[in-house]
This record gives structure tokens, C-alpha cells and sequence, in this order.
């Protein structure tokens, strides 16, 4: 028996087992997976970064240049590119900003680190140059802060609009002057006075096809997606009663039967079953109630009462959204049909119901008096794959926005602070001792990636590009980035803090941080044992019919 066993490794796993070692298979493959997931996302990174055509598991189609949205939507299969997309979605998490940077940058770590291996140094050398390199960045980072907002600050339109202008242009370029505006507006209506406190959530996003996005627009409000039920269509001034019950019938938990021996008792069965209906509804019109909000059915009969007492019916079948009105309107859902007492009544100024294209929605509207703890950017796009690019373009923005409340420090943008950062790693691998110098040189020479591959997206010659940033932070224009949209290459740096563009501090941090621990993390890799994948037909195999013969 034991000459029939097989010797070394093999003989440890069940047959099917993959197993991968040595420097040449296991790391030198990890490292080529996450360069060649890099050099997809690469190309999309900054205003003129192309799109991505994704089609996932379902057929559903995504053309985007949103690094968060590919790594959702692609299905990595290499482990070690694994973890470059979940230091990603971590950061998507986290911040809500700067995904494709840091899988760009982990990509350029693992690419300048192979060349290392190559020279025979090993792993160990490298991660501690780079976690002296990674710390000494984040600690400089704060030396290059250029622009920090002050309390009083907090209140104005144009500081919104500066913050999170170099967002959205990286998404939006060509619409950035319709979407700034929307967002910045709807972030000062949602702004609460501890502006610690700020929710992304509270940024609603409607998308109405039809129209083009400068026909986009700001609610101070809700906006549902649904007609109304009855013939009222505008209230204003109204209170508004929130069930979470149907408003029909009470109908028991136990089932019974009724007998009924004659048309008179039929008749007198309907007439009870009439008043009480309709003594619920007079009720709750008798409380002043103008509009009922249901997240359940609606009976023919419980209709015919609302339109009696002239009262504008709503039905709303998702539960979040019914939460969600209830936030706007201060309203305490109710669940039981009946009168509601006027302190768990809502308060909306107009509420009204609108076609946009060929769809109708009911929109909540609040007064400029009425504070309200929700805002809807109406968005208004030829397709959907439009649409989706935009809304994820105001969710970047907000996101800024959440971060700049946290820490209101902004960076010099398009590159400036990455070259101000590999000047600075650069000057200390020179004083330090020992082989982790070299690791600290390719780590400082790492964060070159950014500007050279915006200036390649732009069009422009990235080594021509690189040599005049340098040149120009010598001088000490520190400030100086690449400017996209220059026609000749003498003009490409340019002090990019004067048109607006700037980059959060903690969008920075963050995005280094996740970056150099994937990196990291890929390095100490030195064996890839997969076990044999489990049996079954994989989904989406088979066409065709189940019983069909191959």
C-alpha cells in the first residue's frame, strides 16, 4: 500500500488540489494578477478616464468608468487579485471615494517590488522598506494640507461646490457644472447644526429618464415613484397620517364563516361592513388629515370614502421608503386604521404629482421656511446606463462631503501631492541605511503612477509630463499638477488649487493606507494550496431545456 502512495506535497491534499510555491510560480503569479487588475482599472482613472463595458452573471449591462462598480460587477477568480479588490470595496465603504486609486497604486507597489525580487532581495527586506515608507507618506501628507475650512465656512454654497468640484470632475467632466450646484444645495438643506452628524443618506437621488442633465433638479423633499390612488393630485399646507396597516376591511386572524339565511341580512351585512369603513376614514379626516400614506393594499370601497372626504391616498410598497417619509414629514406610523392624534401626524407644504417624460411621480415638497432632514436630486438622463453613471458621480460627491466634515483638510489635486510625496520618500531612502533604502526608492517611485497615467489618459507624453512637475516642485510651485487640458506640453503643470481641484486629506490617508496593506499582504504570500472546487453544474452552464439530450 505504501508504495502506491504519492510522495512529497501531493500526497498531504485530496486529489484536485492546486498547490503553487516558490518565488518564480507563487509570487511572481500573484504579483502579475493584481498588475494586470490594475492595468484595467488604470485607464479609467480621472476626467477623461475611458469607460468600462462589463456584462456580469445576469446579462445585465454596465458601462461605467467607476472602479467600485467593476469590482462588484467583475468576478476575480485569482486569489491575490482578491484582495486588491476587497482593499477597494473597503475603501468604497469606508470613504466612498478613491477605489481606483487604490488598486492602481497596490498594482504599481507589487509591479516596482517584482523588480526587486528580480535583483534577488528578499520579501522581507521590501515590506519593511515599505512600512517605513507608507508611514513616513501619511505623516507627510498633513504637511502638504493647502486649503483648510473653517468653522464659519461650513454654511456657504461655493465652499460645497469647492470641495467636492475635483470629485466629481474625475466621473462627470463634462457635466460638473450642472451636478456641483445640485449636490452643494442639497447637502446645505440636509446639513444638520453638529455637522459632525451628516448622513449620506439623507441625499436621496430620483432617476426620471427622458430630458438631459441640465434639466436635473433639487427637492426639499421626498419623491416617490408612484401616482397617486384617487383623483386628488396637489394639496398644500397638509397633514399627512402614515399606515402601515391596509386600508380596507379588518380581517380576522382565525377564518369564519357567516351564515346568511336571506337577502335583508345580506343587505344589512354590506351596510355594516360600509360604516365601518367609513368610519375609520371619517375619523381620520375628522383629525384634520388631508393625505393618507399606506404601505399596504387599498380596498375599493376604503377609496370611494377617501375621495368622499376629499383626501389625496398614497400607497407605498417598500418599507425603507415609507421609513423614509416618515423622517421627512415627522410623522409616527400608525398600525391601525382610525383617528390619529395630531401629535403623531406629519406636516408637508405641498404635496403634488408631476409627470416627468412619460412617468408620474408624487413629490413631497417642504417650503423654504420648513427645515427637512431629506433632499431628492432629481436627475434627468437619455438612458439608463446614463442615469447610473450620474447618480454615482452625486454619490462620490456626497461622499466628499462626509469626509470634509470629519477632516477639513484638502490636497492639492491632479497629481501634486503625489509628486510632493515622492520627493519627500525619495530624500529619506538617501539617508537611510541598510537594503530597506531600495524598497523605500521604489515605493517613493510608486506614486508616480497617478500623474503619469492621467497625463496618458489626457493624451499628453507622460515622461515629458513627469520631468516638469519635478522641475517645478524644485522651484517650489508644490502646488503644481497636471493640467488635462493643455494643448502643448510646456503648459501641462499647472497650479490646479486656482481652478478648484482639490483632494480630501482623509480620502488620501485612507487609500495609502489600504493600498500598502494589500501590497503587503501579496508579498508574504509564498505557497497557493486551492482545494478541488465543489461538484455540481456551474449557473449558466446548460441552454435550453433541463430534459433536452446533449
Amino acid at each position: 500500500m505504501m508504495k502506491n502512495m504519492r510522495r512529497g506535497i501531493p500526497n498531504l491534499f485530496k486529489s484536485g488540489t492546486a498547490h503553487i510555491q516558490g518565488k518564480d510560480d507563487a509570487v511572481k503569479r500573484s504579483i502579475d494578477a493584481c498588475k494586470d487588475l490594475s492595468n484595467i482599472t488604470r485607464t479609467s482613472l480621472g476626467p477623461n478616464g475611458m469607460n468600462k463595458m462589463i456584462i456580469n452573471h445576469l446579462e445585465k449591462l454596465f458601462v461605467t468608468s467607476d472602479a467600485a462598480t467593476m469590482m462588484a460587477e467583475m468576478e476575480v477568480q485569482h486569489p491575490a487579485a482578491k484582495l486588491l479588490v476587497l482593499a477597494s470595496q473597503m475603501q468604497e465603504r469606508e470613504i466612498g471615494d478613491g477605489s481606483n486609486y487604490v488598486i492602481v497604486l497596490a498594482g504599481e507597489l507589487l509591479k516596482q517590488a517584482s523588480s526587486l525580487l528580480d535583483l534577488g532581495l528578499h520579501p522581507s527586506e521590501i515590506i519593511k522598506g515599505y512600512v517605513k515608507a507608507s508611514e513616513a507618506a501619511i505623516a507627510a501628507l498633513e504637511d502638504n494640507v493647502v486649503w483648510e475650512i473653517k468653522e464659519k465656512e461650513y454654511g456657504t454654497r461655493e465652499m460645497f461646490e469647492k470641495a467636492t468640484y475635483g470629485a466629481i470632475c474625475a466621473k462627470q467632466y463634462t457635466s460638473v457644472d450642472v451636478i456641483n450646484p445640485l449636490i452643494a444645495e442639497a447637502c446645505m438643506t440636509v446639513m444638520p447644526k453638529n455637522t459632525k452628524n451628516f448622513n449620506v443618506d439623507n441625499v436621496r437621488v430620483a432617476k426620471m429618464m427622458g430630458g438631459n442633465v441640465r434639466h436635473s433638479s433639487v427637492i426639499k423633499g421626498v419623491v416617490v415613484n408612484r401616482d397617486t390612488e384617487g383623483e386628488v393630485k396637489i394639496v398644500t399646507d397638509a397633514k399627512v397620517a402614515i399606515f402601515t396597516c391596509a386600508i380596507d376591511t379588518a380581517t380576522t386572524e382565525t377564518k369564519g364563516t357567516v351564515l346568511i339565511k336571506d337577502a335583508n341580512q345580506l343587505m344589512n351585512y354590506n351596510e355594516s361592513e360600509e360604516k365601518m369603513i367609513e368610519n375609520s376614514i371619517k375619523a381620520i379626516a375628522d383629525s384634520g388629515v388631508k393625505v393618507i400614506v399606506t404601505g399596504g393594499s387599498v380596498g375599493d370601497m376604503a377609496k370611494h370614502f377617501v375621495e368622499k372626504y376629499n383626501m389625496m391616498l398614497i400607497k407605498i410598497l417598500s418599507k425603507f421608503e415609507l421609513r423614509r417619509l416618515c423622517k421627512t414629514v415627522k410623522a409616527y406610523p400608525q398600525v391601525k386604521l382610525g383617528a390619529v392624534p395630531p401629535e403623531q401626524q406629519g406636516f408637508c407644504s405641498k404635496i403634488y404629482v408631476k409627470e416627468i417624460g412619460l412617468q408620474k411621480v408624487t413629490v413631497f415638497e417642504h417650503s423654504e421656511k420648513n427645515n427637512t432632514q431629506l433632499a431628492t436630486i432629481m436627475l434627468r438622463g437619455a438612458t439608463k446606463n446614463i442615469l447610473n453613471d450620474l447618480e454615482r458621480a452625486v454619490d462620490d460627491g456626497v461622499n466628499v462631503i462626509k469626509a470634509m466634515v470629519k477632516d477639513p483638510r484638502f490636497l492639492a489635486g491632479g497629481g501634486a501631492s503625489e509628486i510632493a510625496l515622492s520627493r519627500h520618500i525619495s530624500s529619506l531612502a538617501a539617508k537611510e541605511k541598510g537594503l530597506a533604502q531600495y524598497a523605500m526608492k521604489k515605493f517613493a517611485s510608486s506614486f508616480e503612477i497617478i500623474p503619469t497615467t492621467l497625463a496618458e489618459n489626457a493624451g499628453l507624453k507622460p515622461l515629458h509630463v513627469l520631468t516638469l512637475l519635478y522641475s517645478e516642485h524644485q522651484k517650489g510651485n508644490t502646488n503644481m499638477g497636471v493640467d488635462i487640458e493643455a494643448e502643448d506640453i510646456k503648459t501641462a503643470a499647472k497650479d490646479l488649487t486656482k481652478s478648484n481641484v482639490f483632494d480630501a486629506l482623509a480620502t488620501k490617508k485612507m487609500a495609502i493606507k489600504l493600498a500598502t496593506d494589500a501590497a503587503l499582504t501579496v508579498l508574504r504570500v509564498d505557497q497557493i494550496i486551492m482545494a478541488k472546487p465543489a461538484g455540481g453544474p456551474k449557473f449558466g452552464q446548460r441552454k435550453g431545456h433541463w430534459d433536452d439530450d446533449d
